[in-house]
């Protein structure tokens, strides 16, 4: 399974915020955001950090696709 970090950088759009903005929001790591950029697995942790901040669930940020 691959996974998909297209639904979060749409709601960042909506939302008006930059990848930078998401970064300081929800304290992850330079690494972590580079890792979501080339959609490649995050820890759990980053994970709800910005589901937290977002106020979203994990299925509004990423997909899991099959390959």
């Amino acid at each position: 399974m691959k996974v998909s970090y297209k639904k979060l950088w749409k709601l960042l759009i909506d939302k008006d915020l930059k990848r930078i903005d998401l970064k300081t929001l929800a304290g992850i790591s330079t690494t972590t955001l580079a890792k979501l950029g080339k959609d490649e697995y995050v820890s759990m942790d980053a994970l709800v950090k910005i589901c937290t901040v977002l106020n979203v669930n994990f299925g509004d940020v990423m997909d899991l696709i099959e390959e």
